[in-house]
């Protein structure tokens, strides 16, 4: 079935663009000269940039720049851009023209004939839609406004939940004491509880780092308009449009005292991509460990005994893997090279602009994403469901010859590290080399000895 045309004409002339698309010539050039990825922006940021042309119709109308009837069909054209009605009609790839022009031209043009389309024909894409605004300006406000958003609605609450869901199987599992482990070698016990408690603090500490970066990142560029000067917007404006982008979001936007910096620099971008990138560590840690305390269930340390999700393998039946671990790692993966490529783009400002904006925010706002949703899938696919192997635990407690450095302040280094390698060396308990090298009852040994005591932490004998 061929695709029928019709003609649209821009500054450089005329050109085809398929009649049922809402987007105009501008746009079409940037279909035809970008087909790389097939990466459309990310929804998250055309939600923003619809968010931003009703707040600058809204800005142009209380400044007395705007008929009614002109902001009113801009405004709710641009509630059909913002509420994700018309996505298919943002092609652009993500690897366009490093201003993001082309996609500030095609939701200007997606407005316009929106607004035509419902009976306002005389809305300009670039004299209406786009008065008062540069894409320069635009670009960097819709990489803070998407992020911000997302960053709220999405990534705070799931990192909430993680680290409660964390908490709660914590309080589970107080008195399930196990071998620690340093270098990956057997170690002084510590609880359950404790462990999962530790990622619960890492994940905590990360949205207090996101929450850190968070003011920088409120601050918009909207005002500045081609290089910072603000030329063709009102002196107001900019103070205006995050009034009513808070208003639209219920995000506490505020303008940017310094647009020169706001358009040359994607620096805020760069230190909250940094906060992910931590995020992600944290996640990876989390993954690795409980990967490992998963392991066998035989051969491995065989700890905990994840969900079984899906058949493990293709070849070898009865296999379970620990399948979202392995995704949280990969996840973690990501976001670490998207910080990459965030750095690289925040490097990329030359003189008064940017010019990897668009890569920039489709990098920061898939980190956000990925983070959110893998934190939830953590919390209730795999820490939830997790059971623990008292035998496991238990055996390995008992055989752990690393217990004698609670007798350090009892029979000292030396003699301490004798009974260590007898232990070893004869696979008996640390109590029965301590008796044997040692003066102290077993009754003594097994007091200063329990595991259980020893995940309290203090000096033994006191």
């Amino acid at each position: 079935m061929s695709t029928k045309y019709r003609i649209e004409k821009d500054s450089m002339g005329e050109l085809q663009v398929p009649e049922d698309a809402l987007y105009g010539a501008q746009t079409q050039r940037a279909v035809n000269n970008f087909p790389i990825s097939g990466l459309p922006m990310p929804r998250s940021f055309i939600r923003a940039l619809g968010l931003i042309k009703s707040a600058c119709a809204s800005a142009n109308l209380d400044l007395g720049l705007m008929e009614q009837a002109t902001a009113d069909a801009i405004i709710a054209a641009a509630k059909t851009v913002t509420n994700g009605e018309v996505d298919t009609h943002f092609p652009v790839d993500v690897f366009q023209t490093g201003s993001g022009t082309s996609s500030n031209m095609n939701c200007n043009e997606v407005i316009a004939h929106l607004a035509a389309n419902a009976g306002a024909s005389d809305v300009h894409p670039n004299d209406h839609v786009n008065m008062g605004q540069s894409s320069n300006d635009v670009i960097p406000t819709a990489i803070h406004v998407s992020a911000s958003i997302e960053i709220a609605e999405q990534l705070l609450p799931a990192l909430d939940y993680l680290a409660s869901t964390l908490r709660s199987k914590a309080g589970e599992l107080e008195g399930a004491v196990k071998t620690g482990r340093t270098h990956l070698m057997d170690a002084m016990p510590v609880t359950l509880a404790q462990e999962l408690n530790a990622w619960a603090t890492q994940i905590e500490n990360g949205k207090a780092r996101v929450l850190a970066a968070m003011p920088r990142l409120l601050e918009l560029a909207q005002g500045g308009t081609a290089v910072g000067t603000g030329i063709n917007a009102h002196p107001d404006f900019a103070v205006k449009v995050a009034e009513h982008l808070s208003s639209l979001s219920s995000v506490a936007f505020v303008t940017k005292p310094d647009k020169f910096e706001a358009l040359s620099s994607q620096d805020a971008a760069v230190e909250m991509s940094g906060q992910l990138k931590t995020i992600a560590v944290s996640m990876t840690k989390m993954a690795n460990d409980l990967r490992w305390m998963n392991s066998g269930p035989l051969a491995g340390l065989g700890e905990i005994a994840l969900p079984a999700l899906q058949p493990g393998s293709s070849i070898m039946p009865g296999k379970v893997n620990p399948v979202i671990p392995e995704a949280t790692a990969m996840v973690a993966a990501q976001v670490i090279g998207n910080d990459a490529t965030i750095t690289i783009g925040g490097q990329a400002g030359n003189f008064q602009l940017n010019v990897m904006l668009p890569v920039i925010a489709y990098n920061l706002l898939q980190s956000i994403s990925l983070l959110a949703n893998s934190a939830c899938l953590m919390a209730d696919s795999a820490i939830k469901g997790f059971t623990v192997n008292d035998d496991a635990l238990n055996n390995a407690l008992s055989r752990n010859p690393i217990l004698v450095t609670a007798l350090n302040s009892v029979i000292g280094y030396e003699k301490g590290a004798a009974v260590a390698k007898k232990a070893y060396a004869e696979g008996i308990t640390v109590v029965e080399a301590a008796l044997a090298l040692t003066d102290l009852s077993e009754q003594e040994l097994l007091k200063l000895l329990d595991p259980a005591l020893l995940t309290k932490g203090g000096i033994q004998g006191l």
